[in-house]
């Protein structure tokens, strides 16, 4: 009877999968949420930054506005703020931002016009953290005339921290684009660079695969 007890005190102070049963699992979406707030989230001169979408109630077609909001914080030198950053109609956006010290990077795929035929296209923005406005506004758009889409544009910057990475999926050639492989006739995804993005006016380079 003694070592029973003993046999089921080990048992407890074990982990569960020791003794036969399952170990703790992390709640269903944690990690997506993790990785999204990654995208959507960051730090510049001490204060913090995150773009998000929502769409008008009661407005037809569905129309979404994307801002950015700078939280107030003990870190922060500037109070609360919201910038507009653009408007999509008929289609949800796809959101992006990196941040340094150097500023504040954001990317979101809109539709300027609620036809159902026209294509998406990246907004990409270079945004002052202390005044919040815009420093730098770029663009990219696929197909001939703009006839594709961009579907997606996620940022981050380089070791370097002045080199911006944009990459993402589409339909259609981005205006000077490289194909990595010759010959491929996919060429879905795409990495734009943009060398000294928040310094500078250097324009991107683009390759497709």
């Amino acid at each position: 009877m003694q070592m029973l007890k003993r046999a089921v005190y080990l048992c407890a102070a074990a982990t569960l999968a020791a003794c036969g049963g399952q170990e703790p699992q992390q709640e269903p979406g944690a990690e997506t949420a993790t990785q999204e707030a990654a995208l959507t989230q960051g730090t510049s001169q001490g204060c913090t930054f995150n773009i998000f979408s929502f769409q008008r109630p009661g407005v037809l077609p569905p129309t979404h506005d994307i801002r950015l909001n700078r939280a107030a914080s003990d870190t922060c030198a500037w109070p609360q703020a919201s910038l507009l950053l653009g408007t999509s109609y008929n289609y949800t956006p796809s959101i992006s931002l990196a941040a340094n010290d150097l500023g504040v990077a954001v990317s979101f795929t809109y539709k300027s016009s609620p036809s159902g035929s026209s294509g998406s296209v990246l907004g990409l923005q270079h945004v002052d953290p202390a005044t919040m406005t815009f420093v730098r506004n770029e663009g990219l758009a696929a197909g001939r005339f703009g006839s594709g889409s961009i579907y997606s544009g996620n940022l981050t910057i380089e070791a370097d921290g002045t080199t911006l990475k944009v990459q993402g999926t589409k339909y259609g050639a981005i205006s000077g684009e490289t194909i990595i492989v010759p010959g491929s006739t996919s060429n879905s995804n795409y990495i734009a660079t943009y060398p000294n993005f928040f310094t500078s006016t250097t324009p991107r380079t683009v390759v497709a695969y």
